[in-house]
C-alpha cells in the first residue's frame, strides 16, 4: 500500500560514533524522500565526525576512521541536509529515540534552528514492536519476505524502513494511512523534546520525566526552583532539550 501524503516525508537513518546523542557524532546519513505524487529522492553522505570511532562501533557499521578522514563535517553538510528535510515529516526505525534527537543536536551545533514542533514523526520500530516485537532484519523478512542485505548501511536501512511501513499498512487494517495518525500510533509517549526528558501529561502540561521533579510541570518547578533551569543548561542534556526549556522559561517570564 502506498502512503497517502499531504506533504513529503523523509525516511532517514544515521550511523554514528556511538549512541549518546549529546557526545557522539554522525558518520553517515541516508535520506529517502517520498513526495505526495509518488516521486522519490535519495541521498547518502559520509560525515567526518571530528572524533575517533572505536573498534567496537566500527564492527557494527563498518565505517572506519580512515574512510571518513577526508569527508566533510556535518557543519559543512548541514545546509544541504536541512534543505532536503525542512519541508517534510520524518520517518525512521528507532528514529524517535535516537535518529531524530541526534539529527537535531547536529543541526543546532551547526547553527541551524531545527524545530520539530510543526512536523510528524513516524517511528516504524514502535509500530513493529506494538504489533510483532522484532528487530529490523526480522521486520524486513516478516513484512516484505526479503533478506536485508548490507544491514547497518544508511541507504539499505532507509529503503527497508520505507518498504516495511508500506507493508505494515497492507497488513494492519486498523492503521490509518495518513502520517498524522501513524506518528501518533508510533509514539510511545508524548515527548516534547523527543529525547524524552520533557513530556506532556494527561492534562497536556509539559512535565519532567526524570529525577526529583519527575511528573512535575516544568513551569511549576521553575517558579519553585529558578536555579534548576541553569543547572540543566550547564549539564549534559541535548541541545534541543535545552532549547525547549528556554522556550518554556521565556513563556513563563512573559505570562
Amino acid at each position: 500500500m502506498e502512503l497517502q501524503l499531504t506533504r513529503p516525508i523523509c525516511f532517514f537513518d544515521l550511523e554514528a560514533t556511538g549512541i549518546n546523542v549529546v557526545t557522539d557524532r554522525i558518520v553517515e546519513i541516508g535520506i529517502l524522500k517520498i513526495f505526495p505524487n509518488g516521486n522519490k529522492e535519495s541521498k547518502t553522505w559520509l560525515v567526518n565526525p571530528e572524533m575517533h570511532i572505536s573498534d567496537e562501533v566500527i564492527a557494527i557499521h563498518g565505517i572506519t576512521n580512515e574512510k571518513i578522514a577526508n569527508e566533510p563535517t556535518f557543519k559543512q553538510l548541514a545546509s544541504k541536509v536541512h534543505d532536503m528535510v525542512k519541508d517534510s515529516d520524518l520517518g525512521g526505525y528507532n528514529s524517535n529515540k535516537f535518529d531524530i534527537p541526534m539529527l537535531a543536536e547536529e543541526f543546532l551545533r551547526a547553527g541551524i534552528d531545527f524545530d520539530l514542533g510543526n512536523r510528524n514523526a513516524v517511528d516504524v520500530q514502535n509500530i513493529f514492536h506494538k504489533k510483532e516485537q522484532r528487530t529490523l532484519e526480522a521486520a524486513y523478512r516478516f513484512y516484505c519476505d526479503k533478506t536485508l542485505e548490507n544491514a547497518h548501511t544508511a541507504e539499505a536501512d532507509t529503503l527497508a524502513t520505507y518498504e516495511i511501513l508500506k507493508s505494515q499498512l497492507d497488513r494492519y487494517d486498523d492503521l490509518e494511512n495518513n502520517i498524522g495518525s501513524l506518528a501518533q500510533f508510533s509514539n510511545r509517549f508524548k515527548a516534547v523534546d523527543f529525547a524524552g526528558f520533557i513530556r506532556l501529561n494527561d492534562k497536556e502540561q509539559e512535565v519532567f520525566s526524570f529525577g526529583k521533579y519527575r511528573d512535575r510541570p516544568v513551569t511549576e518547578v521553575f517558579k519553585e526552583n529558578p536555579g534548576y533551569y541553569s543547572w540543566m543548561q550547564n549539564a549534559e542534556f541535548p541541545l534541543y532539550t535545552k532549547k525547549v526549556l528556554t522556550r518554556i522559561r521565556l513563556s513563563l517570564a512573559n505570562s
